[in-house]
């Protein structure tokens, strides 16, 4: 098996012979990168990064290497630096750690074994970092995955909401210059994660838009709150949870939880959230978009005018899709589904705005077997999508 490409590192230093020393020193152990200044240094880390470790001279003119590596960890944060001067003094140090975040200080003329092992501990702290980032994200990926699966098995209708304002959401959270927005998008696809424990006729019902008894609207105050205490259990989602939470809180104050917050104390991803999630009932009940959302506009200080503006913006910019009309078997992974796909007993098997993946068709397909589909579906394909050559051609312009 062929050795790993090893880890890039970054030299700066504006005496290019010590750049060329270093590299001709060490250039059978380590994948060297030269710069001899700040500004060159910034460049190729855009360009050629990234860089596991970036190492820099303390005075160079021009931007002296607490500044450059001030710079280098906004945009690198993974990057490991290493300061090397020939200038030693406690400010010094203390100045590259508060400012430029530095892994090592080195002081010129630096032992060469000193410089490899620094190296080489600067390239294993780089490694333990992007695999902690990596093991994170597929753990959290993981388990947002089997709640939304588990969501859409269980309450098909609870996840095509979901699925339709998770769009809407996060591109509102975009117009508004939402901070971290992903927590907006994330939250819109767990905001009914809650829904798993109340029965799916009760779910039917609203998203029908059809009256619920005292005990149904009591059931469905409580989910919101069973979501959060889901979502919650996972490491660093606590702003999402709390935009789970607050979902069906109004501008105003009213709504739950009952706790007296209101206004901009509301988490903005909530405030949009909720606006998203009522305009989904709405727009569900077979009303167009216009109405929709005059209905909207109409609930005065139920929602954040900022996010009233920005839905109506963002309203008038969406474009309708091609719909195609097609038999089971001329289904695809990826199409999105127009209208809602019922078994011949009107059992609810997908919910508008779901897209398909290969899971959900196989079940479509059980569900033909067992107890018949009612055909043909409606359903879109997303523009950036390619479809095979066999998909039959579209039925026409959405209604």
């Amino acid at each position: 098996m062929p050795d790993e490409t090893p880890e890039k590192i970054l030299i700066v230093d504006d005496d290019a012979n010590v750049v060329a020393g270093i590299r001709r020193q060490f250039r059978k152990a380590f994948n060297i990168t030269p710069a001899t200044s700040g500004d060159e240094g910034l460049k190729r880390l855009k360009t050629e990064g990234p860089f596991a470790v970036v190492v820099s001279d303390f005075r160079m003119p021009g931007m002296d290497g607490i500044a450059f590596l001030a710079k280098v960890c906004e945009a690198s944060p993974d990057s490991v630096r290493v300061i090397l001067t020939g200038h030693a003094d406690l400010d010094t140090a203390i100045h590259a750690v508060n400012q430029g975040h530095v892994f090592r200080f080195l002081t010129k003329p630096c032992d060469p074994d000193l410089f490899r092992r620094t190296l080489l501990a600067a390239t294993a702290q780089y490694r333990l970092v992007t695999a902690e980032r990596e093991l994170l994200q597929r753990t959290l990926g993981g388990s947002i995955k089997v709640l939304t699966d588990i969501l859409a098995l269980a309450s098909p209708a609870a996840f095509g909401r979901t699925v339709r304002t998770r769009e809407r959401a996060s591109r509102v959270a975009a117009l508004l210059g939402v901070p971290d927005a992903w927590h907006v998008e994330l939250a819109a696809m767990l905001s009914h994660i809650g829904c798993v424990a109340i029965r799916p006729e009760t779910i039917e019902k609203v998203y029908q838009a059809k009256p619920l008894s005292p005990a149904e609207t009591e059931v469905m105050e409580r989910y919101p709150q069973i979501g959060h205490d889901l979502v919650a259990n996972i490491p660093r989602l606590e702003k999402v949870a709390e935009i789970v939470a607050y979902q069906q809180k109004r501008y105003d104050g009213g709504g739950v939880p009952r706790d007296g917050v209101s206004g901009d104390e509301i988490p903005l991803g909530a405030r949009i959230l909720k606006a998203a999630l009522d305009y989904d009932v709405l727009e569900s009940s077979g009303l167009g978009r216009a109405e929709a959302f005059e209905r909207l506009h109409e609930r005065a200080g139920r929602y954040d005018p900022r996010v009233l503006a920005a839905f109506k913006e963002l309203l008038s910019t969406e474009v309708e899709e091609e719909v195609w009309s097609v038999g089971l078997d001329d289904l695809r992974v990826g199409m999105v589904m127009v209208e809602d796909v019922r078994a011949d007993t009107g059992l609810l098997v997908l919910a508008r705005g779901q897209q398909m993946t290969e899971p959900l068709l196989q079940r479509l397909r059980h569900f033909a077997q067992d107890v018949g589909i009612k055909e043909p579906i409606r359903a879109y394909v997303p523009r950036n999508l390619e479809m095979p050559q066999e998909t039959p051609a579209p039925a026409g312009p959405t209604s």
